[in-house]
């Protein structure tokens, strides 16, 4: 990803005040290397500080394809030489009102008695004065920006400019994204129906549609010896219970192989299936050995929805890109004496934010699905954790759902199935109201860690909602 920067400020000064251009640029300089830092591709532009600069800082940043701007306030500049940037590069940009420091020396700086030494003291700390003539001319022109205030080392400020990186950085892997949608939807979940124009529209990845004879037919070419391979997988990546049929395994062993096969083929980010078929036939037999398979994918960072969720796997793509997991989840229970909800799925798992090892264990029957096959068995870490739903609201159009709250220890439903227990700041019957009201598909995505100031401006710059319940 691409990250550009320009700092401004006023050419009238430079040969009225000796050094103080110098120290200015050595400060964007300071700046330049702490995002660099981000692990992103900086496109510095340098001092901007005149219109002529403005047009050729542009033309930069266009030729570059920037993701993201960071104008840095250095001193007074006037807004014509930061308009014609913005204006140009249609780019999201942060506007960085960074003092020098905390707070200026006051007796060292009044006892240097030198007016014009210290009006270029005070120039050099002046961030301030830019940014209300900036935020009233982007308002004016329909441009949208962000701020961040503070000072070079103020962590709470940095800890914003990370935040803003990251969410770029999400929003260019969710435009470069290609999801698959294997099969169709669970007949009559009409809350997991999802409008994949309108996906397409906000978060700008590629969907490909899969049909099921083509992982029958890769899954027809799996040879043995990656069947053994795969099982030795299975045996390093899951703590495999003792009760689970050799056939068993080997069966999701072939599927993994074939689904391995069919993400490389198509380049796939992200995956959303169901599938039920007939007793007997062959897809019955791939469907119903998928869930180990999927997990292992989940954990490559090619997550998997089932059911057909594809604004699930929207969100749980989300959550990864985040670094915080992204588990597919949904409501199983409400502990009123804990006062803790429970929320799990039949699988996959994420191996990233699992409290402990991922079971690989039998089930005799896949409730409300045919068959039966192998299953997940995870708890999430305990410790902070994000909720996110990428909801389709009443009106159409899409927002972010996002809770944060605590995994915490306690007893489990052994059943063979992701679940844990998570406590938030509002009681269990709050949070499930307020939740529910919000009006999001049954499904959510859980990650580790609370994330919500990210989520928060990755909305801000997909041009999103974000509501936060708690």
């Amino acid at each position: 990803m691409k990250v550009g920067l320009f700092g401004i400020g006023l050419d009238t000064y430079w040969p009225q005040f000796k050094g103080l251009l110098g120290h200015l640029t050595a400060y964007q300089a300071e700046i330049a290397e702490q995002i660099a830092g981000f692990g992103v591709e900086l496109v510095d532009a340098g001092m901007v500080d005149n219109p002529e600069k403005a047009r050729a800082a542009a033309s930069l940043f266009r030729r570059e394809e920037v993701d993201l701007i960071f104008l840095y306030i250095s001193t007074y500049a006037l807004s014509s030489t930061v308009l014609p940037v913005v204006q140009q590069v249609k780019v999201p940009v942060v506007v960085l009102n960074l003092q020098p420091v905390p707070q200026l020396d006051y007796a060292k700086f009044n006892a240097l008695g030198d007016r014009g030494l210290m009006t270029g003291i005070w120039l050099e700390h002046c961030q301030a004065c830019s940014a209300p003539e900036i935020a009233c001319v982007f308002n004016r022109a329909g441009i949208a920006y962000h701020l961040v205030t503070g000072h070079l080392r103020d962590p709470e400020a940095w800890t914003e400019i990370r935040d803003w990186v990251a969410a770029a950085r999400v929003a260019d892997a969710l435009r470069r994204n290609r999801v698959g949608v294997l099969g169709h939807y669970y007949c009559g979940m009409l809350d997991v129906y999802s409008d994949m124009t309108q996906q397409a529209a906000v978060f700008g990845q590629h969907y490909e549609l899969l049909e099921m004879c083509e992982l029958h037919a890769l899954r027809e070419r799996v040879t043995k010896a990656q069947v053994t391979a795969k099982v030795r997988e299975f045996g390093k990546k899951f703590a495999v219970a003792r009760d689970c049929a050799a056939s068993e395994i080997a069966r999701a062993a072939k599927t993994s192989c074939a689904l391995d096969a069919l993400v490389a083929k198509h380049r796939l980010g992200a995956l959303a299936y169901y599938y039920e078929s007939v007793a007997g036939n062959p897809y019955q037999d791939i469907v119903t050995s998928v869930i180990a398979g999927n997990t292992l994918l989940t954990g490559r960072h090619v997550p998997v929805a089932g059911e057909c969720e594809v604004k699930n796997v929207q969100a749980m793509k989300i959550m990864d890109e985040l670094g915080a997991g992204g588990s597919f989840s949904e409501f199983y229970l409400a502990d009123f004496t804990d006062d803790v909800v429970y929320l799990g799925h039949d699988g996959p798992a994420h191996f990233a934010i699992a409290e402990g090892s991922v079971g690989l264990v039998p089930l005799s029957v896949y409730h409300g699905k045919p068959g039966q096959g192998l299953s997940i068995q995870m708890t999430v870490k305990h410790g902070p954790v994000t909720l996110l739903s990428v909801v389709q609201g009443a009106g159409g159009q899409l927002f972010l759902l996002v809770a944060e709250g605590q995994s915490v220890p306690g007893p489990i439903l052994q059943i063979g199935n992701t679940n844990s227990r998570y406590q938030f700041s509002v009681s269990a019957k709050t949070f499930m109201n307020e939740w529910s009201k919000a009006g999001p598909a049954h499904h959510c995505a859980i990650g580790v860690g609370h994330v919500a100031a990210k989520l928060a401006k990755l909305g801000a710059l997909l041009g999103l909602e974000v509501r936060r319940v708690c």
